[in-house]
């Protein structure tokens, strides 16, 4: 009986794995939303949403989870954007220490802000996780597009991040 649970139990992951690594997020066009949020950690990041607000895709930008040493300045000059976009429209949010405080601190960035859609920009391979966490912290009345960065991620990549997706979603389930 044990075996059958396990064997089952085992099969349900590996179907799901190859779900979650099959049908990665995609990158979205540049339909407009009232804001972008960019978590840092990954390359092409940063490059997609100061590429979409440079577009006006959107009003404004939060890049979660900057180092505290980080000047929009040096931000600025190492991604060749107008220094007047950090300026006028971009804020650093220096709070976030991992997908969770990403969303927390972005929930509060939006909660002074009368916005009612915004784009998620993170790797595909972190975005169902990021998306997951962001639905947790957001009210229901916020509306998320998500825009996913295209990487090559490794197979050892995706297992602990599919691992990682459901411990937060059966946390999520049992109100964690």
């Amino acid at each position: 009986m044990i075996v059958r649970f396990l064997s089952l139990l085992l099969l349900g992951w590996m179907l799901g794995f190859a779900w979650f690594a099959i049908f990665l997020p995609q990158p979205l066009d540049g339909r407009p939303t009232d804001a972008i949020v960019v978590l840092t950690g990954g390359a092409g990041r940063i490059d997609r949403g100061l590429t979409l607000l440079e577009a006006g895709a959107a009003k404004r930008m939060l890049i979660s989870g900057v180092d505290r040493a980080v000047r929009p300045v040096e931000l600025a000059a190492e991604y060749k954007a107008p220094d007047r976009l950090f300026t006028c429209c971009i804020t650093l949010g220096r709070e976030a220490i991992d997908t969770r405080s990403n969303a927390i601190e972005t929930a509060r960035w939006l909660d002074r802000r009368d916005y009612a859609t915004v784009r998620l920009i993170t790797t595909d391979w972190h975005m169902r996780r990021a998306a997951l966490e962001l639905r947790q912290a957001l009210p229901g009345s916020v509306s998320i597009v998500y825009d996913a960065v295209p990487s090559r991620p490794s197979l050892r990549v995706l297992a602990r991040e599919y691992n990682k997706y459901l411990l937060r979603r059966m946390a999520a389930l049992i109100g964690i």
